[in-house]
């Protein structure tokens, strides 16, 4: 493996821990509790709750005829995992907050997408409330994408990340200044 793609290795890192940790908590799910379901976490605010969502994000679409919804729901995840990788694949590893962002955003959707093939619906499970008010339920591999989409938001609102180096080669590493006095 060449240096620069070991510069990235920590990127797909990441990307596959949200994958295994939203895989490891939908099976928890599956294993623990009953659809529809809930086990109450903080009393009056946040519950377990075992939801089916045959939709999209928050439930979008879920009364969508079922063919278009499931050829929706698949199709477009795939293309989007496909170009968001391409697009990752060419951003300079000095772009570190960019990279992690594709990389939660990309470990996310393929999160949700396995759950498309496995299951013909995505599971939730993350029920948030206040009183009779429910945030619709999410998962693991939502949260991943909406942390990722807010890391691209923020890096583009206050451009923390340092321009390319001239010439498109990575930063140069600090050196020291000398010591010597100069003649």
């Amino acid at each position: 493996m060449s240096h620069r793609a070991a510069r990235y290795l920590p990127y797909i890192a990441a990307g596959l821990a949200v994958v295994g940790l939203d895989r490891i908590t939908k099976s928890l799910v599956l294993t623990s509790l009953v659809p529809a379901g809930s086990v109450p976490v903080i009393p009056g605010l946040f519950d377990l709750t075992f939801v089916r969502n045959p939709g999209g994000v928050f439930g979008l679409f879920r009364s969508l005829d079922a063919g278009w919804r499931g050829l929706l729901f698949t199709v477009m995840p795939a293309a989007a995992i496909l170009l968001i990788g391409l697009y990752a694949a060419r951003v300079p590893a000095h772009r570190k907050v960019t990279l992690l962002a594709l990389s939660l955003i990309l470990g996310g959707a393929l999160g949700n997408l396995l759950d498309r093939f496995k299951y013909g619906h995505v599971i939730d499970f993350l029920d948030f409330y206040w009183r009779e008010h429910h945030w619709p339920a999410f998962n693991v591999a939502d949260s991943a994408i909406c942390v990722g989409v807010g890391l691209l938001i923020g890096e583009s609102l206050f451009g923390t990340e340092s321009p390319a180096p001239e010439g498109g080669a990575e930063p140069p590493s600090p050196v020291e200044p000398s010591r010597e006095s100069a003649p």
